[in-house]
């Protein structure tokens, strides 16, 4: 178990960061791409340099002892610098140019720092391998003490900024950069209280306490769970809008499965399988786009006075005057569905007809407006299709679709 849970959670942030490498080799000039894949790269390699095994083989390697400590830390301060970077060019500036002054200024200092901590590692002595304390084992070593105090000074310089950044930016947005932006804040601060409880535990030792498991066991803690926050809130603003289409086209399954399924020129494209989710937001398309074809097909069929009936029924039932609207609508297309079937069917028994009607029903923004029934017209922008998909499955609707097949009994 020595270990496991550090090559763990780099593996977790590698696989997220080979998720964003064909992204980022189609869009390598985009800075932003290029921030964010160095953060998920780095969170990864932070980990993987700080797990006990992976500090004993560098030191190996390396010949030198305690080498993996220098290592990490400036891998650490550069992970600090990209995700500084990363919010920057994701918050945005008045110009391109402030904005590529902004991130330079930010790398160049931590590439001083970086170079500084390298300095006063050389200069200092650190002979004996410490794999997990080193920071409170070497706390009074002169050069190495400055070093360690520098690594954590602009470690949580970086993660109190980016904390205070993105929760001061959280109170402008909304949607799935707010919720993103919210899960970085709390893992900045997590990441911040690694900082915090670090530099408690070298201080320890400066006053002759020996507070070492705030360092080898709560600090990695508070990272771990820091650096899974910040690389899922990273990550969020670009599978958000990926859930938000995958949500959409199943609510609009039983309205597709009712007026949609039939129409061979969408149909197929408008069907989800394993291997189309990557495509989820042209499925969706094609899947309204079959649905407000179907409608357009029917809307010959559309009787005002089933609308009007369902719409009464359902306020008398409790339903609120939307979802009652929406009811209507519902039943509206479904009975006209089930005329046009039965129109195009000719000599069926209309028993057999309603079955089909019966199975489709238990089987995006816009303001897009389609076809017009009594006078009125139908709205088919897509979150009005999502409440009429929800209300296909009311029993309003399958009572209005009951009452077409008597009626069409009689007629037989």
């Amino acid at each position: 178990m020595n270990g496991l849970i550090y090559f763990a959670a780099a593996a977790i942030l590698w696989t997220a960061f080979a998720a964003q490498v064909p992204s980022l080799w189609h869009n390598w000039r985009d800075p932003l791409k290029r921030a964010l894949c160095a953060v998920i790269f780095l969170a990864g390699f932070c980990f993987a340099l700080g797990a006990p095994p992976t500090v004993g083989f560098v030191n190996r390697t390396l010949g030198v002892p305690n080498a993996a400590a220098c290592v990490t830390y400036g891998a650490v301060n550069a992970f600090s610098a990209a995700s500084l970077v990363l919010i920057i060019l994701w918050r945005g500036a008045d110009s391109p140019a402030q904005l590529r002054r902004t991130s330079r200024s930010w790398l160049i200092a931590y590439a001083v720092i970086i170079v500084a901590q390298s300095a006063l590692f050389a200069a200092g002595d650190a002979p004996v391998e410490r794999r997990t304390d080193f920071d409170t084992y070497y706390a009074g070593t002169p050069f190495i003490r400055e070093m360690i105090v520098l690594y954590l000074v602009a470690h949580m310089a970086a993660a109190v900024t980016t904390t205070a950044l993105c929760w001061r930016w959280t109170r402008r947005i909304s949607g799935w950069t707010r919720r993103a932006l919210a899960v970085l804040a709390v893992g900045w601060l997590c990441t911040s209280a690694y900082g915090v409880v670090k530099m408690v535990a070298v201080a320890g030792h400066w006053s002759g306490h020996h507070w070492d498991p705030l360092s080898t066991r709560l600090a990695p803690m508070l990272v771990t769970v820091g650096a899974a926050l910040t690389s899922a809130g990273y990550v969020l603003p670009l599978l958000g809008p990926r859930i938000d289409s995958l949500v959409a086209f199943l609510r609009l399954g039983p309205l597709f499965r009712l007026v949609g399924s039939g129409n061979s020129r969408n149909s197929r494209n408008a069907l989800l399988s394993w291997r189309s989710l990557g495509d989820v937001e042209l499925r969706l398309t094609h899947r309204t786009t079959a649905i407000r074809d179907g409608i357009r097909d029917v809307s010959v069929h559309f009787d005002e006075a089933v609308r009007e009936r369902a719409y009464r029924q359902a306020l008398s039932l409790g339903s609120s005057a939307g979802e009652a609207e929406a009811i209507g609508d519902a039943a509206m297309v479904a009975v006209a569905a089930l005329t046009g079937t039965h129109d195009r069917a000719g000599g069926l028994d209309p028993a057999v007809l309603d079955g089909v009607a019966l199975d489709a029903i238990a089987g995006f923004t816009g303001g897009y407006t389609g076809p017009e029934a009594g006078g009125q017209t139908l709205d088919t922008g897509q979150p009005s299709l999502i409440r009429m998909s929800r209300a296909v499955r009311a029993g309003v609707v399958e009572s209005a679709v009951r009452a077409e097949r008597a009626k069409s009994r009689q007629m037989w």
